[in-house]
């Protein structure tokens, strides 16, 4: 039999059972209740007394309890818990609060300067327990951090002192501001800070730890960076390291989810000529060995300011959310920086031009003038990387996210790294 399974490749278990098949038991008979249950007379019965008026607004404890204090014995509470059950009368009797589906708006970001994000962080310090705390303002599109802070705690001036700053320092206001629901960031200093100057709140849902992707995955490239410090001995020694990497995200990090282009290059329209550089070295290559490749290279999709292909999809989609429960759609436009004419885009005030592949006029509602707020308990230089950095000004330097490489502070006295 074996044998003959194996050259009609059947299995043995299935001949066997189809020659025996199994025997169909008799039909289960009704059970038969149990002589100490009640009777149709007595169900009802309890029904009845659950019912009256009395009982209205009781629990089956309470009315059973009541009942017994009077001499009266029914049944158990179990028992008319489940009579109640079966006629469908078991349920809670109090008002419960409803929470409604929160559906997931979304705004996206066609260019910089449209949707910042920011949200805060603990470094731990070498005192058990005491920590220093980094606020950080990223550009959603562009990946670039636009205004960062140290303090040695987290304060609702010191937050709305850290935006009103990097505002300034990068003179323009974003359309949207995106933040978690922490204290900080619902206070009423940055309420009243963003509704000045027109800028739309937008939070995360509450208990939804991943609505603020950016700034999270942010922080997740800057503690895993190889040189990033177990502790920090002082407020100094975590502002000199946060300079070097912030200095080095902006204009050195190639960022995977901007076509690995750094965050300046894209924030300042630079993006196209190194991507058009990156396809002519690519050309090159394939014209010389072109049996190693199956098709045309190609280097990595640049973010697209305006929708490509169909009508939702975006080639760099920003997606955030807000707490409205209805889709947002903002038509989110104007330039980041002012332009003198030519073809430079200026900088803030005191420092060299950043040299653009394009510039583009601002709207005049997008720029901030008169801002010279600044923070009285900050050393000069210890706040917001300096936008009008060259990209090609730290090539020399030391690359604080090298591995095996210490960090090495250019900071002197606490101004600008040069």
């Amino acid at each position: 039999m074996a044998r003959a399974c194996r050259l009609t490749g059947r299995s043995r278990a299935t001949h066997y059972r189809r020659q025996q098949p199994p025997v169909v038991s008799r039909p289960l008979r009704p059970k038969t209740p149990p002589p100490s249950a009640l009777s149709e007379a007595e169900r009802r019965a309890v029904l009845d007394v659950l019912h009256r008026d009395e009982y209205a607004e009781m629990s089956v404890a309470q009315v059973w309890a009541r009942e017994l204090d009077n001499g009266r014995y029914w049944c158990s509470q179990s028992t008319m818990y489940r009579i109640l059950r079966q006629v469908g009368e078991s349920r809670e009797r109090r008002r419960q609060a409803t929470h409604p589906p929160r559906t997931i708006p979304q705004l996206a970001a066609t260019g910089p300067s449209q949707v910042w994000s920011w949200d805060i962080t603990r470094l731990k310090t070498t005192g058990r327990g005491v920590f220093y705390h980094l606020y950080v303002i990223i550009d959603v599109y562009s990946r670039y951090v636009v205004g960062w802070h140290v303090a040695t705690g987290e304060d609702s001036m010191l937050a709305r002192e850290v935006i009103d700053d990097a505002i300034a320092r990068n003179r323009v206001r974003p359309e949207v501001l995106h933040a978690d629901r922490g204290s900080s960031m619902t206070s009423k200093p940055v309420a009243e800070l963003l509704a000045d100057l027109d800028i739309t709140r937008s939070y995360s849902r509450p208990r939804v730890s991943n609505d603020n992707p950016y700034s999270e995955a942010q922080f997740k490239t800057l503690k895993y960076c190889p040189a990033f410090p177990d502790r920090f001995d002082s407020l100094e020694h975590a502002r000199e390291f946060c300079t070097e990497f912030f200095t080095y995200y902006n204009h050195e990090h190639r960022h995977s989810g901007i076509g690995l282009h750094t965050p300046a290059s894209v924030h300042y329209d630079t993006a196209d000529d190194v991507h058009d550089q990156r396809q002519a070295t690519l050309d090159a290559a394939w014209r010389t060995h072109p049996d190693r490749f199956t098709r045309r290279p190609r280097p990595p999709a640049l973010p697209c300011p305006t929708p490509c292909g169909s009508t939702n999809q975006q080639l760099n989609p920003q997606i955030y959310r807000t707490p409205d429960h209805e889709n947002v759609s903002l038509d989110l436009t104007g330039s980041v920086l002012a332009h003198d004419g030519g073809s430079r885009v200026l900088p803030p005030d005191g420092e060299q031009p950043f040299p653009a592949a394009s510039a583009r006029a601002p709207a005049a509602e997008t720029v901030v003038r008169g801002h010279s707020s600044q923070l009285a308990d900050l050393s000069p230089g210890s706040f917001a990387i300096n936008p009008g950095l060259s990209l090609t000004a730290r090539t020399g330097g030391p690359r604080c996210c090298d591995a095996g490489r210490a960090v090495q502070s250019t900071v002197g006295s606490g101004g600008p790294p040069e």
